[in-house]
């Protein structure tokens, strides 16, 4: 089974909370100050990765301490 994490990177403050949460799907840029999540695809301003459930934990937590709540796990 598959989860997916949906990330609105245009709105990231780069505070890197869920680099700290789950440190193998998230990143921060060099160029940008950005997270980037780690194998995701980008569509209309949005990046979305499908992962093992076995991550689901880790990136809720992610997505519960970002204060710009731009991190979705369905």
């Amino acid at each position: 089974m598959k989860i997916t994490i949906i990330q609105q990177r245009s709105k990231c403050i780069g505070c890197n909370y869920c680099v700290e949460q789950a440190p193998e799907r998230w990143r921060m840029s060099k160029k940008d100050g950005k997270s980037v999540l780690i194998g995701a695809i980008e569509k209309k301003g949005f990046w979305s990765v499908k992962v093992p459930v076995a991550e689901k934990e880790m990136n809720e937590n992610a997505a519960k301490v970002c204060p710009v709540n731009i991190i979705q796990v369905r």
